[in-house]
């Protein structure tokens, strides 16, 4: 079949046994490739009643369906999983090469269940596969263990985990050249696995149906993007370009565990003031010219030596504003201790913040965790994030991830644990967008702006097929992240990066495949795509016991309005959220706790 790897690898880690099976075109026109096919291997083969860190939890890695060829951004790949953090199904995205490897050695998805006796590397070379010991690269951090590995095992790409991993902190990342995958703990899942590293060579040829009109194709969409403003913004500042923008006329940047909602110590994290002066180059995905990633260095003073590939936006503010951390060069330190020891920024930043939120209160001592961790104390945050990395003191137990913590210490703090169904938030406060907030109740995975991306539209007020949306309103919230969803899930399918929505809507992609696949797709049948894996999804999560009360949003959110700056009283009431919350599942075809309907699962042809 055209574009494809052709083959799907299957790898049981504890008898090392391996095979293949064939990728169908049908499979390709229900799934496409990257989160659809993920999500589809993953229900066929895992048994609900499996504990993420179980050997027999299932590890899927799935380029999408473009990647590897010349699609502008479309170089995404994901892993997908049982999440440690949440309990629920969970991928996360990145845009390292590896995808593009994979699918050059021949494969379209790798499914890995087991357990290892002992630290181990999974080597993917074309046809050969075999697995080789790990032990001298596990305590390594992420970038050491790459360059090691692809010098020792000469291959082209490492997928990695770090020390936190292996220690499995519920937040691990897995990092592959300076990109992580770096929500929900799937690289907890591969140090439970003993799984140090995938290593890749791909020395294949993808066949393409039509690859002059795919070229054709991919120099039109690459000069429609160099054309736009966004496109020279987010190449000059990165995706925290917006940063001031947010803070000073949307007022939504979550700021001292969400105690307030404007950082006005922000000068230097704001991007127009740091990448001048801290940039040495742009960086960017595989096959990606739109690089919004910066090479940030700093050349001299206390974080002296510190280089890492950022520093994004969602970063900004769980390191930044979330701690009341105004120093740019601490916070970039903070976010390469986070890379390299491989964890989370986000679910790190919030859990910091929440533990200096208990401080402020008095609840925590500096006895209780063995340091000054307060809010608007910059080495805190590294100090912390350390410690969290290497599983060590107070960092032990916020490797557990706010929930966790919250249960354990007691004493009511829940009430400042800021998460949904286990996940801490991204930076949108979502009283003042309140889509968002159905967004984050009604992503698989727990908080999450990625799986349905409604900020940009409730933000802006346009978007797709809506126009004059009041981002302070309840009313007409359901059908649109409904919608979102299955749009930004076909992106993830596509392996396509969600930055390029602002370029290309769902039809644009449609000449994209058929010049690839030689199919005729309507964007209907592409947007089903998306609602299929949505509602593959949602049967997995109710499988394990997800049920409505698991969508609720954190007691802060629906009981103390926004303090300060322009959304000042915004606040989503009970109410609200029950009805946003009605209105979706009305959407999506779904009962009042969240099981998908049998008229729609013969719909999708799921039943």
């Amino acid at each position: 079949m055209h574009a494809v790897g052709g083959k799907i690898l299957y790898v049981d880690l504890t008898t090392g046994e391996m095979r293949t099976e064939e990728t169908t075109p049908d499979l390709v026109k229900e799934y496409l490739g990257g989160d659809g096919l993920a999500v589809k291997l993953f229900t066929d083969n895992m048994d609900p009643s499996v504990q993420p860190l179980d050997a027999s939890n299932v590890l899927v890695f799935a380029p999408g369906l473009f990647t590897g060829l010349p699609v502008p951004t479309g170089g995404k790949c994901l892993f997908l999983s049982r999440s440690p953090l949440t309990g629920t199904i969970a991928e996360s995205v990145m845009g390292g090469n590896i995808g593009a490897e994979f699918k050059m050695a021949g494969y379209d998805a790798l499914v890995i269940t087991g357990r290892s006796e002992f630290p181990c590397v999974l080597r993917v070379w074309d046809d050969v596969i075999d697995i080789k010991g790990g032990s001298p690269y596990w305590g390594m951090v992420t970038r050491d263990a790459q360059e090691a590995i692809r010098r020792d095992l000469r291959v082209s790409s490492v997928a990695c985990i770090g020390p936190a991993g292996e220690k499995l902190v519920r937040y691990a990342t897995i990092d592959c050249e300076d990109r992580q995958c770096g929500r929900a703990g799937l690289g907890t899942v591969m140090g439970s696995k003993n799984l140090k590293a995938i290593a890749v060579r791909g020395t294949k040829d993808l066949t393409i149906a039509d690859p002059e009109e795919l070229i054709r194709l991919d120099l039109e969409l690459q000069n429609t993007m160099e054309n736009s403003g966004a496109f020279m913004d987010d190449t000059k500042y990165g995706t925290g370009e917006f940063l001031n923008w947010v803070n000073e006329e949307r007022g939504v940047f979550p700021t001292r565990n969400w105690q307030e909602s404007v950082f006005e110590d922000r000068k230097e994290i704001d991007p127009y003031y740091w990448a001048p002066r801290y940039t040495l180059r742009s960086k960017g995905c595989f096959g990606c010219t739109k690089a919004c990633g910066k090479l940030f260095v700093v050349q001299e003073g206390k974080y002296s030596g510190t280089k890492l590939d950022g520093i994004e936006y969602e970063t900004l503010y769980s390191l930044g504003g979330e701690c009341s951390n105004p120093d740019i060069e601490a916070l970039a330190r903070a976010n390469e201790v986070c890379d390299l020891l491989g964890i989370d920024t986000i679910s790190a930043g919030v859990c910091i913040g929440f533990t200096m939120e208990l401080v402020e209160r008095g609840i925590l001592s500096t006895d209780d965790l063995g340091m000054e961790c307060r809010f608007g104390n910059p080495d805190a945050v590294v100090e912390m994030s350390e410690m969290i990395g290497r599983r060590e003191g107070f960092g032990k137990l916020l490797g557990e991830g706010v929930m966790r913590a919250a249960s354990e210490i007691g004493n009511d703090v829940e009430r400042y644990a800021m998460h949904v169904k286990g996940m801490e938030p991204p930076a949108y406060d979502v009283r003042g967008i309140k889509g968002m907030g159905l967004g984050f109740m009604t992503s698989p995975r727990g908080a999450c702006h990625l799986r349905s991306g409604v900020y940009a539209l409730n933000l802006v007020g346009k978007f797709w097929r809506w126009d004059n949306v009041d981002r302070f309103a309840a009313e007409g919230k359901g059908e649109q992240v409904k919608a979102m969803e299955d749009f930004m899930t076909v992106y993830d399918s596509l392996g396509v990066c969600k930055f390029s929505r602002g370029f290309f809507l769902i039809e644009g992609y449609i000449p994209f495949i058929r010049a690839i696949l030689d199919e005729e797709m309507s964007e209907e049948e592409i947007l089903q795509v998306g609602e299929r894996v949505n509602n593959l999804k949602q049967l997995f999560n109710y499988s394990v016991g997800v049920r409505r009360e698991d969508f609720y949003l954190p007691r802060r959110l629906t009981e103390e309005p926004i303090k300060d700056g322009v959304a000042k009283g915004a606040i989503i009431t009970e109410k609200e959220m029950h009805r946003m919350l009605d209105d979706y599942l009305d959407a999506r075809g779904w009962d009042n706790d969240g099981k998908p309907g049998e008229s729609k699962l013969r719909e999708l042809r799921l039943a």
